[in-house]
């Protein structure tokens, strides 16, 4: 099993003919996901790498029956396109576009809350499910199946805890890039919630960094609801005071959201804290091992 994709997600890509959509569409195809239609206005009737494009969303999930969507529109259409997959009844939206305003993202999760679409990013890698799907841009070539769920604000962060699992022989059930903005779709305590859950994840790894209060809710969560172990890590624990670090949502407000603070909130819920990414694939093996 694994969360939000599997071998069964059939995707339509909004931006196909682009050129950063053209080469993940590759990737993607590549590495197996089932991309069974793409969308680009103006281009409907014609194919991009062989998959059929069309001019609306609507029209590729009629012609196609696809259930979910990835975005590489660039940000200043991605909050439309989010929409416009919405409206089109997708039931993941995975956007990958970067430099969308808070105001549009604003706009775009009030509207997503009225329906049933899930909503991942913006400004983040995407997901994979790994042998049974990818959606977006975290390399393929670095992931394995196995038991390690993994939900992270940061996508390079995720790279490296992901290769240093892989490195010491083990997997991951699903990735999850939630993106650094400040206002943005499925955050960590949903993909939590969807890791305790599923029967194939047996260890939870949480990237996190400084910045809002998204990492002390999640461990609020953790400690009262989850009985999987979670391993944590958050970046940003040497930022220099009074600076803005990293993503959008990385910003300190009034002593709130710093490395420490998190750090504690983790540690009042049982959850260890890595001080390295490759400690954090150390801690994770440990915990397998004692399981």
């Amino acid at each position: 099993m694994s969360i939000l994709i599997d071998e069964k997600t059939e995707l339509v890509v909004q931006g196909i003919s682009g050129r950063e959509g053209e080469f993940h569409t590759r990737q993607m195809l590549d590495y197996g996901t089932k991309v069974v239609a793409g969308v680009r206005p103006g281009m409907g009737g014609e194919k991009v790498l062989g998959v059929p494009v069309f001019d609306t969303v609507a029209q590729a999930v009629d012609a196609s029956g696809a259930n979910a969507s990835v975005i590489y529109v660039p940000g200043r259409g991605a909050a439309d396109a989010i929409l416009e997959a919405a409206d089109a009844r997708v039931e993941l939206v995975v956007c990958i576009s970067e430099n969308i305003p808070v105001q549009d993202m604003i706009r775009v999760v009030r509207k997503l809350a009225e329906g049933k679409t899930k909503l991942i990013g913006p400004n983040c890698p995407g997901l994979i499910s790994p042998g049974k799907s990818k959606v977006g841009i975290i390399p393929g070539n670095i992931c394995a199946p196995g038991p390690v769920g993994m939900v992270s604000r940061s996508g390079t962060l995720t790279y490296e805890v992901v290769y240093a699992l892989t490195e010491r022989g083990i997997g991951q059930s699903t990735c999850v890039g939630i993106g650094g903005d400040p206002v943005h779709g499925l955050g960590f305590m949903d993909c939590l919630e969807l890791f305790e859950h599923d029967a194939s994840t047996r260890v939870v790894a949480l990237i996190g960094e400084i910045g809002g209060t998204d990492e002390e809710k999640a461990a609020a969560y953790i400690k009262a609801k989850m009985t999987k172990p979670v391993v944590a890590f958050v970046a940003g624990q040497t930022a220099p005071p009074g600076k803005r670090m990293g993503h959008a949502g990385a910003i300190i407000e009034g002593g709130a959201g710093t490395a420490a603070e998190k750090i504690a909130a983790f540690q009042r819920a049982g959850v260890q804290v890595a001080r390295t990414p490759g400690e954090a694939a150390e801690l994770i093996q440990q915990t397998l091992n004692k399981k």
